[in-house]
């Protein structure tokens, strides 16, 4: 699976692996891949330091990168206190009142979410490429389409790449302006915030519209064979995320969410606005269905409703309380049947793209 873009970062395999978890990230790395370490839920730039540092104890000498979560445009000064101010009473007692009904308990005295809106603030962004700019990174990527113009020059100035996530050809011509050097054409089907496009229809789109720019594709991708028709349709590469959250190395265990994960169908998610205040694929849970009900007072916009919700996410999956217990994942989840490490699941990738590119070989005469 060698592109010109896996030469040029000097990977064996054109796969780009997004996680939250620095030994999900590493092992990904030291596969093949380039593992992109999500940074949105390191609210404490300190802890990521430490985390980049263990990766790059951990990748045995191999690229990889970290995804950041920053908006284009500057909005700085703005506290989370200021946030907290804007949500209405209404929000908090129906969200107050869904967890009383499933009997979900509170956290322990003084312990707050393990996931905070911080996160998609821009001081803390700024705070957390303070961070990633002393390490060896191969690969910057914004899920919220290109950093700001200063955070592409600081990047191309350490000699690391610029990726940002595009879910149309609009989008990603926007992108090549603003300088990145890689776009990621993310699907429909991704989990997390997605488009509207299939990811089908949109990588060749986005490969015409930013050509000679290197295009990733994304979304609904968890087979070699999904991999050899990417690069068919004109990508360097492609992006994965969901297929790693059922991996030895994400450290979910056995419990509640692995149990979910691995036996839902293609058909068991969708896209709600639940999670951040913008369309996000992830599991079909009670949570997601109750902030359908006409009868709520539906969602806020982002950064509101994520900073709505942190800390009843954080309850839910403390008490494992199976009816709400749900993640972002994509519909990639129908394939999701078993937990192995992640060099398994490379070399079931490379075989499935072997397999694939054989079958081609052989309709096109050439085997």
């Amino acid at each position: 699976m060698r592109t010109a873009l896996s030469e040029q970062l000097g990977i064996e395999h054109a796969l780009f692996g997004f996680t939250p978890f620095p030994a999900v990230a590493a092992a990904i790395s030291r596969a093949g891949g380039l593992g992109m370490l999500g940074a949105v839920r390191y609210s404490d730039p300190e802890q990521l330091a430490r985390d980049l540092d263990w990766m790059h104890e951990h990748t045995d000498g191999r690229p990889y990168g970290l995804d950041v979560v920053m908006p284009a445009r500057q909005v700085r000064g703005v506290t989370e206190a200021d946030i907290e101010a804007m949500i209405p009473a209404a929000h908090r007692r129906f969200v107050e009142e869904t967890l009383a009904r499933h009997g979900v308990p509170p956290l322990p005295a003084g312990e707050r979410s393990g996931w905070r809106i911080t996160g998609w603030l821009e001081d803390v962004a700024r705070a957390q490429l303070d961070i990633a700019f002393d390490h060896p990174l191969a690969l910057l990527a914004n899920a919220l389409g290109p950093p700001p113009p200063d955070v592409i020059a600081r990047a191309h100035d350490h000699g690391i790449r610029v990726a940002a996530l595009a879910g149309s050809a609009r989008h990603a011509l926007r992108h090549a302006d603003a300088g990145v050097d890689i776009v990621v054409a993310q699907g429909y089907e991704a989990g997390g915030h997605t488009g509207e496009i299939a990811t089908m229809v949109l990588t060749p789109e986005v490969v015409r519209a930013v050509d000679p720019l290197p295009v990733l594709a994304a979304g609904g991708i968890g087979s070699g064979e999904q991999i050899a028709a990417g690069l068919a349709l004109g990508a360097q590469g492609v992006w994965l995320g969901s297929v790693w959250l059922t991996t030895e190395e994400a450290g979910l265990g056995s419990g509640a969410l692995t149990g979910k994960l691995l036996a839902a169908g293609s058909g068991d998610t969708v896209r709600s606005r639940c999670l951040t205040g913008k369309p996000a694929r992830q599991l079909r849970t009670a949570w997601t269905d109750v902030w359908e009900d006409p009868a709520g007072p539906g969602t806020l916009p982002m950064p509101l409703q994520g900073l709505l919700v942190a800390e009843a996410l954080t309850r839910i999956q403390q008490d494992e309380t199976v009816p709400l217990l749900g993640t972002p994942v994509g519909q990639i989840v129908g394939r999701m049947d078993s937990v192995r490490g992640v060099q398994d699941v490379v070399d079931e990738l490379t075989a499935g793209f072997e397999r694939a590119v054989r079958r081609l070989d052989r309709i096109a005469g050439h085997a």
